[in-house]
This record gives C-alpha cells, sequence and structure tokens, in this order.
C-alpha cells in the first residue's frame, strides 16, 4: 500500500502486551472513475459488496506496549492490497478497484500470548483510531505521472523499477559523454570528410561514366 499508514502510539501501559492490527473499510456504497478533462474523480455507479479478508495484523505484534511506544512511528509498510476475491498471499487485504476506503488502526489488549494474534484480532473489542486524511481510491494503474514517479522513488517494493531507471539514465549520460568528446568530435568528423570524399569520387566516375558513353556513341562505338 502506498503512501504508507504510520501513526504512533502513546499513553500504553509498558507492561502490558497489545495486538495492533487495521482494516479497511468502505467509505461509501460508490464506484468511483476518473475524468481525465477534469482531473477528479466522479461516481460510475453502485459499488460492489465488501469482501471479507481486509483485515491486516502488525507483524510485531503482540508486543509491550514499552515496546510499540519506543518504535515511534509504527509503519504498516508490509501491508499489500490486492483485487483478488481471497488473498494470494499473507499480508495482503482484498479491495475493490476505483471504490473509496477509509484505514482503521485497532489496539487491543492481550494476556493471550500463546494463540496467534490473527485468531484474537476483534474489532469489537479493540480501541479503534481512524484518520479521514488517509481515505484512498483503489486503482490498478496509477492515474497520475507523478504519483508513479514518487511510488518509484519512495516506495521500497519499487526497487527494480528504480535501477532499471538509473540504468537507461546512465546509458544515456554515458552516450552523450561519448559522442562529445573530443576524441568522438574529432573522428566523427574525419568519418563526415571521408564519406564526402567519397561521394564526390562517386560523382566525378559518374560524370567521366556518362561523358565516355556519349563519346563512344558519337563515333559510332558501342
Amino acid at each position: 500500500m502506498f503512501p504508507t499508514v504510520k501513526v504512533r502510539l502513546t499513553g500504553l501501559d509498558p507492561a502490558a502486551s497489545y495486538i495492533v492490527f487495521l482494516d479497511i473499510i468502505p467509505v461509501d456504497d460508490k464506484r468511483y472513475r476518473y475524468v481525465y478533462h477534469s482531473s477528479q474523480w466522479m461516481v460510475a455507479g453502485s459499488g460492489d459488496p465488501p469482501l471479507p479478508h481486509n483485515l491486516y495484523v502488525h507483524p510485531d505484534s503482540p508486543a509491550t506496549g514499552q515496546l510499540w511506544m519506543a518504535q515511534g512511528v509504527v509503519a504498516f509498510d508490509k501491508l499489500k492490497l490486492t483485487n483478488n476475491r481471497k488473498p494470494l498471499v499473507r499480508g495482503q487485504v482484498s479491495l475493490h478497484s476505483m471504490h473509496k476506503y477509509l484505514p482503521r488502526v485497532h489496539i487491543l489488549q492481550t494476556k493471550d500470548l500463546d494463540t496467534p494474534p490473527e485468531q484474537q484480532a476483534r474489532v469489537d473489542q479493540a480501541l479503534t483510531y481512524t484518520f479521514p486524511e488517509t481515505t484512498f481510491t483503489t486503482v490498478t494503474a496509477y492515474q497520475n505521472q507523478q504519483i508513479t514517479r514518487l511510488k518509484i522513488a519512495s516506495n521500497p517494493f519499487a526497487k527494480g523499477f528504480r535501477e532499471a531507471s538509473r540504468s537507461r539514465q546512465y546509458f544515456k549520460r554515458m552516450m552523450a559523454a561519448m559522442y562529445n568528446s573530443p576524441k568522438e568530435t574529432a573522428a566523427r568528423e574525419t568519418r563526415i570528410k571521408q564519406r564526402a570524399v567519397i561521394e564526390n569520387f562517386s560523382a566525378e566516375r559518374e560524370t567521366i561514366s556518362n561523358n565516355d558513353r556519349r563519346l563512344r556513341k558519337s563515333i559510332g562505338i558501342k
């Protein structure tokens, strides 16, 4: 998920254990489309029913309140979104494309350190926090090229794109440097002069050949 949801936790019992998890709920029951000429989202019809797999437990759960607060920023940077009805790998949340969603962060105190946190995560038993500024619209392709460049530059999962981009830029710089170096410039000028000489020589040969044919014809020689 990009940008990543990040929160700071304070006021927890340092000695108690907590499970921190996140779910993503629909903002409304509508489906949207992006209108390019006005650069805005418009309602395109009724939305699809919410998918059931929309809960993600932070991988550090459970942890003591002291550890959660000592982290400074708790980031859900391993969360991945998919439009598959059922997640294919762990850590994915299933959402519909072209719908508006709001992430919710939940904090659940627990004394059970044996049961997997995914089985303990209950929204109705947890403290829930929402941030309206984190509302987003799901897309399968970014509608804004600046966002695409920002993700490639900032998203750790886009390392391959950054390396490919740097390789292309390096290749262009090297080619430009080679092409504009004094040695290459002199060689290029030499090739141009040689080509001009060859072209002049070919033209002269063509002229001589034409004159020879006219002379032969005038004296009756085939």
